[in-house]
């Protein structure tokens, strides 16, 4: 089966009633955990964007209580596990300032997290790509949100 193009999908939608828009909708979510989250997102949580990055922040702090420290190699597969799900909200939301507030989060979580990210190759290579992130969508907001974050951003390097 072919995939429509957006353009597509969008002038049908146009046609469709309401009532039967929401029915597709509904059957999009029973489905797909994600398109669930995401319509969630999109109904109760985007009017309150800080609302929605505190959440994820406590979600962070509370996947990090459970962080295996004794083995680097748990360590690392509980980082990225934090770190799929922290990428996951910031697809949801799309915002740049909230894909820098929460990665910049993220970051200073790791770094004093007591977990030696130097002594393995892949956490500093998952960390400063992070870095990396963070750089690229910040040079997108505002000057005034630069400059209050590179300086969070100067007290992770």
């Amino acid at each position: 089966m072919k995939a429509a193009t957006l353009s597509e999908l969008k002038a049908e939608l146009h046609t469709i009633p309401p009532s039967r828009l929401m029915e597709l909708c509904l059957h999009l979510a029973k489905y797909k955990k994600e398109n669930k989250e995401l319509l969630s997102y999109l109904l109760f949580e985007a009017v309150d964007e800080q609302g929605f990055i505190k959440s994820v922040k406590d979600e962070i702090d509370d996947q990090l209580l459970n962080l295996n420290k004794s083995s680097l190699y748990l360590a690392k597969k509980t980082l990225r596990k934090i770190l799929r799900t922290t990428n996951k909200h910031i697809r949801y939301s799309g915002l740049k300032r909230t894909e820098v507030d929460l990665l910049i989060y993220f970051c200073r979580k790791l770094k004093n997290s007591g977990v030696h990210i130097n002594k393995s190759v892949v956490l500093t290579n998952l960390y400063l790509r992070q870095i990396q992130k963070i750089k690229k969508a910040l040079a997108t907001l505002h000057e005034d949100l630069q400059y209050d974050y590179e300086e969070e951003l100067k007290s992770l390097n």
